[in-house]
């Protein structure tokens, strides 16, 4: 796995992703900060707490489920794709709860 931290493309601001060794995403943070140090920031504090973070696992509107990552009461991931199932949602949490915190970068 790998973070990578940079401009998105849709509103000039910055996020982080988490790719797998597949190079698909499987983690980002779920919003936009206003400079790129921010987002490097929130990346850096999500690998070093991915592994104690909450997990949680949801439908959303497209009758699809998805994950969230919180810690205390602040949301610091988001899912990277959405899937059929949710026992495949809980795998892909727990394989970035797992193995984030190996990641290299950002």
């Amino acid at each position: 796995m790998y973070f990578s931290a940079g401009e998105t493309k849709s509103s000039g601001k910055y996020s982080w992703w988490l790719y797998g060794e597949n190079h698909e995403k499987v983690a980002w943070a779920g919003e936009t900060f206003p400079s790129h140090y921010n987002a490097k920031r929130a990346a850096e504090s999500f690998k070093a707490g991915a592994s104690t973070a909450r997990f949680e696992v949801y439908l959303d509107d497209g009758a699809e489920y998805r994950w969230r990552a919180s810690r205390s009461s602040d949301k610091v991931a988001a899912s990277g794709e959405s899937f059929d199932s949710k026992y495949n949602a809980e795998r892909a949490a727990e394989n970035v709860r797992i193995n984030a915190g190996r990641a290299t970068g950002p």
